[in-house]
């Protein structure tokens, strides 16, 4: 099916170097470099402020545009992007640094309202992140360079409803962020995150998947997470916001507890332990069928699901991993 022309283009203008966003439900993914570093700005304000950040070697540079440096709930728009790119490349499918998207269901796989005002603020965050400028020296894919780049390349509204609010719209992703993406150099998020509404929380949540990961703890001092956080409140401040997210313990899959020495100690909710014994080993084939079975999936992401549920039911003894794994897969589609 052809796609729609935009404005200024004649139809034997288009090329058709684009992918088209359509895998419903796609496991939400983010790139490891921006959870690591703190490219987005917590603010909730215009935050017009250059960030000059240096770790353990990474030095990292964003400078915002009039409209403000890109936010961490406008990192959404690149979670869809990164997570619809990385369905496809599971499913075998051709992708593109060229996304066509439906506004609508960017809203609705992000959590936001689709009223005017969401598909006005989607506007605004469009704007923020093709106007952030970064420069860095983080590696992507093995390869280091120092290079400036802006969070998307560029963006376009291809179609709009009658109201006049976009309907379709058109993205480029930087190609720093695509070679990410290429690498598979990105990390699974709880579908919970987008529920997190504190910039604090998202970014706490973040640094902990990134890690923590699947790790017994991950401890880290109060000074290297505030810097690692991007927050620019002082530390007492901070220290403050910290307790209270810890008291109210809504991150996914993460407690947060302090202790001595200024120290934040980051633990798993529900932690598989090891065992001695060999996790049931699934084959490609099996892997395919579930790629069948429900077209777009992460079939990864459905492995470790089903491995996780093998440990939780008592590791029993599989005649047939494969078997299993599908029958598991058939029964619980609808929740994927």
């Amino acid at each position: 099916m052809g796609m729609p022309v935009a404005a200024g283009q004649t139809a034997g203008s288009v090329q058709e170097d684009f992918f088209v966003c359509d895998f419903f439900g796609a496991v939400p993914k983010h790139d490891l470099a921006s959870m690591e570093h703190p490219l987005f700005s917590l603010s909730t304000r215009p935050d017009r402020r250059i960030l000059s950040y240096e770790h353990n070697g990474t030095q990292v540079t964003v400078t915002p545009s009039v409209k403000g440096r890109a936010t961490i709930f406008d990192a959404d728009i690149l979670i869809f992007c990164i997570s619809q790119l990385m369905a496809a490349i599971n499913a075998g499918r051709a992708t593109s640094r060229t996304l066509t998207l439906t506004a609508h269901d960017l809203l609705i796989a992000s959590g936001r309202e689709t009223s005017g005002d969401g598909y006005r603020r989607l506007r605004d965050a469009f704007e923020r992140l093709s106007g952030t400028r970064i420069t860095t020296n983080i590696a992507v894919g093995g390869e280091e360079t120092t290079s400036g780049f802006g969070l998307i390349e560029a963006w376009e509204i291809v179609r709009k409803t009658r109201g006049g609010r976009m309907q379709r719209v058109r993205v480029t992703l930087s190609d720093w962020l695509y070679r990410a993406v290429l690498a598979k150099s990105v990390l699974t998020l709880s579908k919970e995150y987008f529920s997190l509404r504190k910039p604090l929380e998202r970014r706490l949540y973040e640094l902990a998947r990134k890690h923590c990961g699947r790790q017994a703890a991950w401890r880290v001092s109060v000074e290297t997470l505030c810097k690692k956080s991007g927050s620019s409140s002082p530390r007492r401040v901070f220290r403050a916001m910290l307790r209270e997210i810890i008291r109210d313990g809504r991150l996914p899959d993460y407690d947060l507890a302090e202790e001595a020495g200024d120290i934040i100690c980051v633990t798993p909710k529900s932690v598989v332990e090891d065992v001695p014994d060999r996790p049931p080993q699934l084959s490609p084939d099996a892997l395919e069928a579930a790629r069948r079975l429900i077209p777009g999936v992460d079939v990864y992401h459905l492995e470790a699901e089903w491995r996780t549920f093998w440990h939780k039911t008592g590791r029993p003894s599989l005649r047939s991993p494969d078997k299993a794994f599908l029958g598991w897969v058939s029964k619980n589609r609808a929740a994927f």
